[in-house]
Order: C-alpha cells, then sequence, then structure tokens
C-alpha cells in the first residue's frame, strides 16, 4: 500500500521510509512516486528469524569516484546475496584531481562535484549525489539491502575523534564539518537514523536468525584517539658520533612511551562495554557466528621486507627514500606496517581479543580500509586462535602495489613472512568479498 511522505531541502529531496510490518526472511519490492514520476523498483530482504540453515553476503569498501569505474559494484548486483555490508569510504572527500588516476580523469571523464574539497553541508550531498547518479551503485542499491558503517574519507582522511590529518585550521571548525558530513550520511545512506538523531552512535547488531550476530562497530569516530605515525611521533636516541651517525630511531622507547600507552583508545569505554554485553548475548541465545563488522584490519601486520638492491636502483625523492629507509628499519625491530589500523591501537586490540576469547565467541572479523583482500588466522595477545578474519578489497582505491616498489608475487611472499597470522593476501586487485554463513561452516 502507498505511503504519504513529504521531503524538501531540510534533508536534501531525500526520503527515508521505516516499513513495519513486514515477514522475516522475505523478499519485498517497492518505488516511489513523486510529481508524476515513478522511480524503478527496488528490492529489499528482510533478515530471517529462527533456524537459518545459509546466509550469504556480500562485503566492500572503499570506492573513489575518480580511481576508475565501478564494475564491483555491478558484479554485487548481478549476484545472489542476501545482504551488502559496507565498510566505509563510500565516498571520498579530495579535490579535484588528488587521489585521482589521471587516465580516469581525462579518458574516462570521471570528475568529482563540487571540484574543491568538500567541508561544509551542501559540500558534502553534492559528493553524495555524484556518486549516486552511478549507474553500477545504482544498480547494487536496486538489488540489494545495505547495512552500512562509516569510515575516515566520509568525513576526511585519518579521521578521529577530536580532528583529522585532513584538516586544517584554514578549513574551519572540525565539530561542524564533522556534524555536516554525518547529516549527509544519514540523508543518503539507507540506515535508521538514530533516536537521538543523526549525530547518535552508529555502532549497532543484527540477529540473522539463530545462525549469526552481526555487530557492527565503529572504529573511527566513537572513541578513536589520535593515530600515531612513524614520521611525527617515533622517538630517536643518538647513536656514536651524531655528527656521523644522526639520531636513531629508537623502537623500544616508542612502543613504551606512544604505541603500548595503556591510556589511547579505539573503540572507546562505553563502545567496548556495549561490544561485551552484545557478545555475551550472542553466546547466551546460542547463535553459532559472531560476526565482526567493522572499519580496519585487527589482525597483525608487520612491514614487508624490500630488496635493497632494487630500491637502490629506483629514482625516488629523497623525502620518500629516507621513510622507506625509516619503515625497513621498524620493519626489523618488529614494528608494524599501518599505525591507522588495529596495529596502532595494540593495547584495546588485547582488550577486545580477550574479549571473544573469554565470550568464546565464534568470531569472523570482517574489515576494509586497505583496498587489498587478506584471510588471517586471527589470534589473541598471547598468541591463541580466536577466529578469522577477512579483509575486503577497495571497489576501485589503489592498494599496496601502487605504493611498494615490488613486484606483487615478492610483496605477497615478504607480507606473509613478517606477518605470522596471514594466510592469504592479494594485492594487486580491485573488488569485494563473498562471506556464506552456515550452521557448519564460514567460506
Amino acid at each position: 500500500a502507498g505511503r504519504q511522505h513529504t521531503t524538501g531541502y531540510i534533508a536534501d529531496y531525500t526520503v527515508k521510509v521505516d516499513a513495519t510490518g513486514l515477514q522475516p526472511n522475505q523478499s519485498y519490492f517497492y518505488r516511489f512516486a513523486a510529481l508524476g514520476k515513478t522511480s524503478p523498483v527496488g528490492r529489499t530482504r528482510t533478515l530471517p528469524t529462527g533456524p537459518v540453515e545459509s546466509f550469504r553476503m556480500g562485503v566492500a569498501s572503499c570506492s573513489n569516484y575518480p580511481q576508475g569505474f565501478f564494475n564491483a559494484y555491478r558484479h554485487m548486483a548481478d549476484t545472489d546475496l542476501d545482504v551488502v555490508l559496507h565498510l566505509g569510504d563510500y565516498i571520498y572527500e579530495y579535490e579535484e584531481g588528488d587521489y585521482a588516476n589521471a587516465y580516469v580523469l581525462d579518458t574516462l571523464n570521471r570528475h568529482v562535484e563540487p571540484t574543491h574539497e568538500i567541508l561544509a553541508l551542501a559540500d558534502y550531498r553534492t559528493r553524495y549525489a555524484l556518486y549516486r547518479s552511478d549507474p553500477d551503485l545504482q544498480a547494487v542499491h536496486q538489488r540489494h539491502h545495505f547495512i552500512c558503517v562509516w569510515d575516515d574519507h566520509e568525513i576526511t582522511n585519518d579521521t578521529w575523534k577530536g580532528g583529522a590529518q585532513n584538516h586544517n585550521e584554514g578549513e574551519g571548525d572540525f565539530a561542524a564539518r564533522l556534524r555536516a558530513a554525518r547529516q549527509a550520511y544519514h540523508e543518503w545512506m539507507p540506515i535508521r537514523t538514530h533516536r537521538d538523531g543523526d549525530q547518535g552512535p552508529i555502532y549497532r547488531s543484527f540477529a540473522i536468525g539463530d545462525l549469526a550476530d552481526l555487530i557492527m562497530l565503529d572504529t573511527r569516530i566513537e572513541g578513536r584517539d589520535k593515530g600515531l605515525s612513524y614520521a611525527e611521533d617515533m622517538v630517536f636516541q643518538t647513536a656514536g658520533d651524531e655528527a656521523t651517525a644522526g639520531p636513531m630511531p629508537n623502537a623500544t622507547a616508542f612502543r613504551s612511551q606512544k604505541l603500548d600507552d595503556p591510556s589511547r583508545q579505539l573503540l572507546g569505554e562505553s563502545q567496548e562495554q556495549w561490544l561485551a554485553n552484545a557478545l555475551a548475548g550472542s553466546a547466551s541465545r546460542g547463535a553459532t557466528w559472531q560476526v565482526l563488522g567493522q572499519q580496519m584490519l585487527m589482525s597483525r601486520v608487520g612491514i614487508p621486507k624490500l630488496d635493497q638492491a632494487a630500491l637502490a636502483e629506483l629514482e625516488l625523492p629523497q623525502q620518500e627514500r629516507d621513510y622507506i629507509n625509516l619503515l625497513q628499519a621498524m620493519g626489523a625491530e618488529g614494528l608494524p606496517l599501518n599505525l591507522d589500523a588495529w596495529d596502532g591501537y595494540p593495547v584495546s586490540r588485547d582488550r577486545v581479543t580477550a574479549m571473544l576469547r573469554q565470550s568464546q565467541a565464534n568470531t569472523v572479523v570482517l574489515a576494509g580500509d586497505t583496498h587489498n583482500a587478506w584471510a588471517f588466522d586471527l589470534r589473541d595477545a598471547d598468541g591463541v586462535a580466536i577466529g578469522v578474519e577477512v579483509g575486503t578489497p577497495g571497489i576501485s582505491s589503489p592498494g599496496l602495489e601502487a605504493y611498494v616498489p615490488m613486484t606483487a608475487d615478492a610483496l605477497t611472499q615478504a607480507l606473509k613472512a613478517a606477518s605470522p597470522a596471514l594466510v592469504e593476501v592479494d594485492v594487486s586487485q580491485r573488488g569485494w568479498t563473498e562471506v556464506v554463513l552456515s550452521p557448519r561452516e564460514m567460506r
């Protein structure tokens, strides 16, 4: 039956309908009619209740409009899925030509709107409208329903609760930018608006019958302290004659003074307690699987060892060469590759993995952010296996192969050598991940 809704400028002319009275595990079709026009017919599906024999999820992240076509979204639209999980970086905030592929800009004509970096509410709304004009993205929304969470680029690069790497004083008040970004997200994305308004928490859970609990986390805004970087936060010491040897990185001091600081938070206390309660509730109701949908790799990823002879032959800016050499020194000390991931918040990770072990969760962690595909045996601080982790590749954003001067095969082997829990990685292709749950297995 038709229902009347009114929209306007205050909601960017978007409409959000919370349909009630639907039956579980059923497909429904819908359309909109306004001002004498009728939309294409969309399809959605309700979650199941009771016994569930199989549940198929498509997992996506990191779709950058000026980096390439959204072919992977079209492939998802053409695949029989029960739900699409989008783990963030649905849009990117950059200005025209920044973090873009020259061929895609010049030949494929995929230019951003507005052409400047998005800062205000009107900017974010326009950028979402551009992305949603893409026919492949339209197709996957038309065919499947989404469960989604933001990462940093829905706001700006390397966002944390009080700021971001890609925000400076000349770009105005960060809190105002964050409010604008969150408002546009709730207007344009298929997500229920929190009872406290569109600035409410985004972490929440979904019961998939008796088969699984899908627990969606916010590792970006809710409780995250400012991230560390080797370039800005490394602790140095003088070795020998400073005039000749210069300051040397002190990995031990970096760990003890900064990386392992117990006060640094990723989820925040409220979300951690909520997660503990969600895991306990899932165990008590007898769900087979506990699936964590979140933004970043939880497993440890070491710094791959590069071929120094090959590196010496490359024409690199001195600043880039110096940073690569610093990373190699950090790798020799066992430090992680990506401080923006859970590796940059190891004490927070230890608390969460201890939760997973204590609750005896049958854990599957799903991650986005890196643009590459990963599979890990998830382990706690003691090295005990507590589940598995799957990282989905990007829809179009470039991966490690664009930044590390190694062949794909060599980089794969170097990453495995530096990361004991890593089972497999694909460093060269874009795409999406299909996860199928059943009472007996996860594929």
